[in-house]
């Protein structure tokens, strides 16, 4: 008999709020992050460049992200700790709103200029993230009681891959009738879950006394360092992610490998989302609670193989396919490594530990998609991916090895 997922974890008024918010943001920063990637893929193009030499420029964008994210994130992280956490997201979603619409005006410049303006944009956004993830995650477990967290947590991400399946479709559509529609589209959404989360009533934040930026910064890094459960669980997404992902490679499959216009690569890039959601759907009705350890290496061996899939494909069914299964496969890692994360952390560590993890989510994402680009540049953008997927399934054997404790882990409550 089919179950429904329980709808109690609703009566939480202000998760309900956080979760909408996510939403909306996400599907905002889809939209725009699909019509930037073919925007510069479609500039580098025609302006003469070679499939290599675009697709390296796309990772490149993932660089320009990354660097002031890695220069800023701990310092956002003790922020996360230190000041209103409803306050900094909503710092930082109003920020995005004005990105979105710097990206709108550019989208009326000359293709050169329009070139330095997404470079630009793609920095900022990077330096608004050092703040925004941190605030976020140290925000959600304060919300709900202890032991609904993991439920929470599977909403949150079924709420956000379905934000990722619809953001890229309607990206890609929207991109057919101008860049502007995607980025205006972009602003709306993000000023939407500016206006909620300002407006959302959120428990009073317990103050640290003393603080101090440095040594609250040191303190979050050596908590990070000594707890080899939580080290183990982000590490591992950082080296699978940073060699195996690919996203920032599918305008180049689409234009180059499958002959495919802007509208596939919206579905393209919403794949991974649809097999992520159907995931965090089956998790929300039935939640892992044993040999959680064994279920995120197995999810890791999994993802790797679904790349190397991905990366010899041909046919836009099979690329779709296995992209849906390498999302599925990693909303499993994500969920038991959130889980495991925030169970593990107090309160008063969340914003810092939560930015540690997120420098590694970011490293693994943002730098990856910069790695992917310059394997591209070398091997061509098929033999790169291919043999990130390789390398990933060998970092996962290895990761076994080195943190047993987290391959032996059985459940999310820290062991006593």
């Amino acid at each position: 008999m089919l179950r429904l997922p329980s709808l109690a974890i609703f009566r939480h008024r202000a998760y309900a709020r956080l979760l909408l918010v996510r939403i909306l943001s996400t599907l905002a920063m889809q939209i725009q992050a699909t019509a930037i990637g073919w925007q510069i893929y479609d500039i580098a193009r025609e302006s003469g460049r070679s499939i290599a030499e675009s697709s390296f420029l796309l990772g490149a964008t993932g660089l320009a992200q990354f660097l002031p994210l890695f220069a800023l994130s701990l310092f956002g992280g003790q922020a996360a700790d230190r000041y209103d956490r409803r306050r900094i997201i909503t710092a930082c979603l109003m920020m995005k709103a004005v990105l979105s619409g710097m990206l709108l005006i550019a989208s009326g410049l000359a293709p050169n200029s329009a070139m330095v303006a997404i470079f630009t944009v793609a920095a900022l956004t990077g330096a608004t993230n050092a703040f925004l993830p941190a605030a976020t995650q140290a925000l959600l477990p304060t919300l709900v009681p202890r032991e609904e967290l993991p439920q929470a947590i599977a909403w949150s991400s079924l709420g956000f891959q379905s934000s990722a399946i619809a953001g890229p479709a309607l990206g890609g559509l929207l991109y057919g009738a101008g860049a502007g529609a995607a980025y205006g589209a972009a602003l709306f959404l993000a000023l939407a879950a500016a206006v909620m989360i300002a407006t959302t009533r959120t428990p009073r934040q317990e103050k640290i006394e003393n603080a101090r930026t440095l040594a609250m910064i040191k303190e979050g890094l050596v908590y990070v360092r000594d707890n080899k459960i939580v080290l183990g669980a982000i590490s591992l997404d950082l080296v699978v992610v940073l060699l195996a992902g690919a996203v920032a490679l599918l305008p180049a499959f689409a234009r180059d490998v499958l002959h495919a216009g802007p509208e596939e690569l919206g579905w393209l890039r919403a794949a991974t989302a649809i097999g992520a959601a159907s995931v965090a759907l089956l998790l929300a009705i039935a939640p892992l609670h044993r040999n959680i350890g064994r279920w995120m290496f197995a999810a890791t061996f999994v993802f790797g193989a679904a790349t190397i899939v991905f990366g010899l494909s041909t046919s836009f069914a099979l690329t779709f396919s296995a992209l849906a299964i390498a999302g599925g496969a990693d909303m499993i890692s994500v969920y038991v490594r959130q889980s495991l994360v925030q169970l593990a952390t107090p309160d008063a560590m969340r914003g810092r530990v939560g930015a540690v993890s997120f420098i590694f989510i970011s490293a693994s994402n943002e730098l990856g998609d910069f790695e992917a680009g310059v394997m591209a540049r070398i091997f061509g953008p098929q033999m790169a991916v291919a043999i990130g997927g390789v390398l990933a399934m060998g970092a996962a054997g290895a990761w076994m090895r080195l943190f047993p404790s987290l391959a032996r882990a059985d459940g999310f409550e820290p062991e006593r």
